[in-house]
């Protein structure tokens, strides 16, 4: 416990080495250092960031209410060039010990570093927050539009400005009197054209201004918006924002306002002159497709045409796509109505297929009610080779190296179908090479794969599914096929997986993906291998041979036979321990984890997932996002093997070549959501629960389809699959459960340019729950079991290039579980038994 103490020491001396700095050092006798602002709205101080963001001078940033930045600038010096010509340049001192060990060029070069440190340090700093009346005078005109925007329009805002502890410190205190505030009465309308006219009466209800409603500005924005959105998605082609305009009337209200809708006609300019005719309703006559049109070719000669539902395709050469492909993402119909929507779910849906650029889409004009819409496509390269490669390390590997190497295929079947091929292959050295068979080799580990994956873009099914997945939503079908095989430190495995899968999103926000199967086979190679990689259940199991004399003390259990004999003979009672001692069942735990991590897995699921996500960007700090996800596992195998009757094992299981398929029901739900606080604060949080129930065929989960806690991205104070399960004080490598819990708050904050920190809770465990683990401090019990859930916190420090974010977090155990009652809180609470993590990006 003496480390925090030591650290907490550091930090109060570095404080009070700043808080001893004159802030005012670089202040003139004749100004003032703005320290603090403050807005009192009715004589009540606000705090609302929408309100303080209307202030235009703020007071220098701080941190723990330091103006650290501002105390770096300080140090610079504000009349570098005279000093260093004084000390290098003066010619009553033409020579110094330092130019007389440089040359001319060297000594320059030195003079030249003296002054680029004192600009770098005046960079990464912050000069002096003088305060400046007319700033403050600009800031209270800004306030008071800000009010006036929101319905008070007779409100008064003025400023003061108040010492602070020294004269040359002030705070500025600006005051705000509202008023009373302004409410919208009768709204009418004044519009010219007709088909406008009855558009906007068919829409009146979804009206954003409302009778009653408080004045704001930026609502009567969004109904101009709103207007112009209806009309251009209703086939009025040349209407515009700046067609609609809205005048207020407040004579003789008691604080009410009136609201009147303007509404002119179509304005059309002939030279220099213009006149006005009434809007109207525009039809789309041909829609005319050039899927080869490049650059180069924009001149040549149209050699083949092709209608396909009143769709016109013309091509340079022939036609390399089926005209149902390219149709399906076009959402311009001939003698439909022109709609703004159609055009711009159509770049979507074009770009989408991955084969093109970017779509140039043009309107022509035949006549004054009809549209001939011309759509080019410049087609990608149809082979595109790919080549990666990758330096790793982990927790299991020193070091490791991978390359891998695809071919892209476009339009493989004339559909617009992407196919993708890949082989990928890594050698890797173990931080444990005693481990391997291969002793005297470095690299140890190795893995080789093949990945084949097809992408259709429209759901390719028997039936017809437009009625129930419009085309609009940017339908897909996914279909893959992978195989690796690995040999290392471990069991060593092969792997086969492939997939069907469908993606599609009914809204820009929400996605939806649905797994008709998902097929995964793992069969492992080098089963005898498996104490040697879980040594923490051999160094048990051997224990527990030795206290009861199975073997000689100081003697060890041949790996893998005399342990796999050990094992047998206790379960068979031949040994002196008996079904009710503790290491009885201890022994009997050992076993079927062995046996359950070392069988070999045949997993046919189906599972549907989705996906709620309000983020606008990678850069919205603002936002929440909402998973849920379900999978279904062995159900059709188990209604195929009772139709055909098919043979049991000795454990009851029905085996599908000789391995026993896995069947389960797994949910998960994750939630995250940031608030923006201001001045680079962003508050995060997230909610994960997981779990998965083992039945029919399965007493438990396969090690794949598993829950663990721990790691850079969850419970940053332990490491990955080293907490849990529950209470139980397992040494088991690697802790993984059917059940999960999670919760994780993390705040954000800005320290000097791109570094910026966080301190952050997280709180959760796993465990297990409706299988055939029996050990009390490892399931869940209900409500009783929640004492168990585990508690995180610490501090980390980020690096943001912008595009990523380089993180370093560090974990205390705050509440461990593992230990007793009533000796859980902060025990071992220091740096040395700390976890350290590096990531990249935020952990949620």
């Amino acid at each position: 416990m003496n480390y925090p103490f030591k650290y907490i020491g550091l930090l109060i001396i570095v404080l009070l080495i700043f808080s001893s700095c004159n802030v005012l050092k670089r202040v003139g006798e004749d100004e003032q250092l703005l320290v603090e602002n403050e807005i009192l709205v009715n004589g009540e101080k606000e705090k609302d960031e929408e309100v303080t963001n209307n202030i235009f001078q703020k007071p220098n940033t701080s941190l723990l209410g330091l103006p650290i930045k501002l105390h770096i600038y300080n140090l610079a010096r504000p009349n570098i060039d005279s000093i260093l010509n004084e000390k290098y340049h003066n010619p009553e001192k033409p020579k110094t010990f330092l130019r007389n060990l440089l040359s001319l060029k060297q000594y320059e070069a030195w003079v030249r570093s003296q002054k680029n440190l004192n600009s770098w340090i005046k960079r990464i700093g912050e000069p002096p927050a003088i305060f400046n009346p007319q700033q403050a005078t600009k800031t209270t005109v800004q306030l008071d539009k800000y009010y006036y925007s929101i319905g008070y329009f007779d409100a008064e805002v003025s400023y003061d400005t108040i010492p602070k502890n020294e004269s040359r410190k002030i705070k500025a205190q600006y005051n705000v009197e509202t008023g009373e505030r302004y409410l919208l009465d009768s709204i009418f309308k004044t519009i010219s054209t007709p088909i406008v006219d009855s558009l906007y009466v068919s829409t009146k209800n979804e009206s954003i201004l409302k009778k009653g409603d408080p004045y704001f500005e930026d609502n009567y924005t969004a109904e101009r918006d709103r207007i112009t959105s209806v009309m251009r998605n209703s086939g009025v082609y040349h209407f515009q924002e700046d067609y609609v305009f809205f005048t207020l009337d407040t004579i003789g209200k008691d604080h009410k306002l009136d609201t009147e809708i303007l509404i002119g006609d179509r304005e059309i300019r002939v030279g220099d002159s213009t006149y006005r005719e009434p809007f109207r309703i525009y039809k789309i006559n041909n829609v005319n497709i050039y899927p080869d049109y490049s650059f180069d070719n924009r001149n040549e000669t149209i050699k083949d045409t092709v209608t396909y539902k009143h769709f016109n395709f013309y091509t340079v050469d022939k036609l390399k796509y089926r005209p149902r492909a390219l149709a399906d993402a076009i959402f311009l119909t001939k003698d439909e109505i022109f709609r703004n929507i159609n055009v711009t779910r159509t770049a979507r849906g074009l770009s989408q297929l991955n084969t093109f650029r970017y779509p140039s889409i043009e309107a022509v004009e035949v006549n004054d009610s009809t549209l001939d819409y011309n759509i080019f496509l410049a087609p990608r390269k149809k082979y595109e080779l790919g080549f990666n490669f990758d330096v790793t390390q982990s927790d299991i590997q020193t070091i490791g190296f991978t390359v891998s190497s695809g071919i892209k295929i476009r339009n493989i079947f004339r559909g617009a179908e992407n196919l993708e091929f890949s082989l990928l292959g890594s050698i890797g050295s173990s931080r444990d090479a005693s481990l391997s068979s291969n002793r005297d080799q470095f690299f140890d580990i190795n893995e080789v794969g093949a990945n084949l994956k097809l992408i259709i873009p429209r759901i390719f099914f028997p039936f017809k599914t437009d009625k129930i997945i419009k085309k609009y939503m940017s339908p897909s079908t996914r279909i893959s096929a992978t195989m690796t095989g690995q040999r290392n430190i471990g069991l060593d495995k092969q792997t086969f997986t492939t997939s069907f899968t469908y993606n599609w999103k009914p809204k820009d926000i929400i996605t939806l993906n649905a797994d008709l199967f998902n097929i995964q086979y793992v069969k492992n190679l080098n089963v005898e291998n498996y104490f040697r990689v879980y040594e923490n259940s051999f160094k048990r199991l051997n224990q527990i041979a030795m206290s009861t004399g199975y073997i000689p003390d100081q003697e060890t259990l041949l790996i893998p036979e005399g342990a796999d004999q050990f094992i047998e003979d206790v379960l068979n009672n031949n040994t002196s321990l008996t079904p009710d001692d503790r290491d009885y069942v201890s022994v009997a735990n050992i076993n079927q984890r062995k046996q359950r991590l070392t069988q070999d897995n045949l997993i046919f699921a189906a599972n549907f997932g989705y996906i709620r996500d309000k983020r606008e960007s990678l850069f919205d700090d603002e936002f929440s996002l909402f998973r849920f996800r379900v999978e279904l596992a062995g159900n059709t195998l188990s209604s195929v093997s009772k139709l055909i009757n098919l043979q049991k094992d000795s454990e009851g299981r029905y085996e599908i070549f000789g391995v026993p398929y896995s069947q389960y029901t797994k949910f998960e739900v994750d939630y995250i959501k940031y608030w923006n606080l201001g001045a680079k604060n962003i508050f995060a949080i997230r909610a994960y629960g997981g779990i998965a129930i083992p039945y029919g065929n399965a007493s438990n989960i396969p090690f794949s389809k598993s829950f663990f806690a721990g790691g850079p991205n969850d419970n940053r104070a332990w490491t990955a699959y080293n907490l849990g399960p529950g209470s139980s004080q397992t040494t088991n490598e690697f802790n993984e459960a059917n059940f999960k819990l999670a919760f994780s708050a993390e705040q954000r904050f800005n320290l000097i340019g791109p570094f910026n920190g966080a301190v952050f809770v997280d709180v959760g465990n796993i465990w297990n729950i409706f299988d055939d683990v029996t050990d009390e401090g490892a399931t869940f019990d209900g409500f009783s079991s929640l004492k168990d859930i585990a508690v995180g916190s610490g501090f980390g420090l980020r690096y943001d290039f912008k595009y990523f974010v380089l993180r370093g977090d560090v974990g205390f155990k705050t509440y461990n579980p593992s230990q007793p009652l009533g000796d859980r809180w902060f025990r071992n609470y220091n740096f040395a038994s700390a976890v350290y993590n590096i990531g990249i990006n935020y952990p949620f």
